[in-house]
């Protein structure tokens, strides 16, 4: 099944827990260490890592490492609290990196799903 109740869901690329929907992405313009990543509302069936400060390109963000809450894998990370004005609507939201997801029934990565 590629789609829940009308959305796509992504899984964790390791062991396919569901982690989350397509209606919640806010961006897929975000920059991970090792490649594109997507910025969603919403991220379920994950844990999160301790809290800490990172300078990221976009400034000084407290954040945690998120975790899939099934096998472990680091898929991202959460904003906690953003410290310039300009970047307080990404708290709360998480970063999941675009080759650490897979469309729910797919064994493939999202590398070169989307290219817009």
């Amino acid at each position: 099944m590629a789609d829940f109740m009308g959305s796509k869901a992504y899984c964790c690329f390791k062991c396919q827990n569901l982690v989350a929907f397509h209606d919640d992405i806010v961006s897929k313009d975000f920059q991970a260490s090792s490649g594109r990543a997507f910025l969603f509302s919403h991220a379920m069936n994950i844990s999160l890592g301790p809290k800490e400060d990172r300078q990221l390109i976009t400034g000084l963000h407290t954040v945690a490492d998120v975790y899939c809450s099934d096998c472990g894998e680091e898929l991202g990370w959460k904003y906690i609290k953003a410290y310039e004005e300009s970047q307080k609507y990404k708290e709360g939201k998480c970063v999941l990196e675009k080759f650490k997801i897979v469309v729910r029934g797919s064994q493939t990565n999202l590398e070169n799903y989307y290219d817009d």
